[in-house]
């Protein structure tokens, strides 16, 4: 993880450290398999729902 964004003042930094949140997005492809495939199951699920919910709405 190297994208690493840059924190603009110390109080940040201590937070950050005392949380422990990560400051950047995970990539997909350093993601366990698992993961990224619940991931797109639950994208692809939403997406065609989404789709189907406009079709029969506009049928009616």
């Amino acid at each position: 993880m190297t994208n690493r964004k840059e924190l603009f003042n110390d109080v940040i930094d201590h937070m950050s450290k005392i949380e422990g949140a990560p400051m950047s997005k995970p990539e997909m492809s350093s993601l366990p398999l698992g993961i990224r495939i619940i991931g797109y199951a639950l994208i692809g699920f939403t997406a065609l729902a989404s789709l189907l919910f406009i079709i029969l709405t506009l049928l009616d």
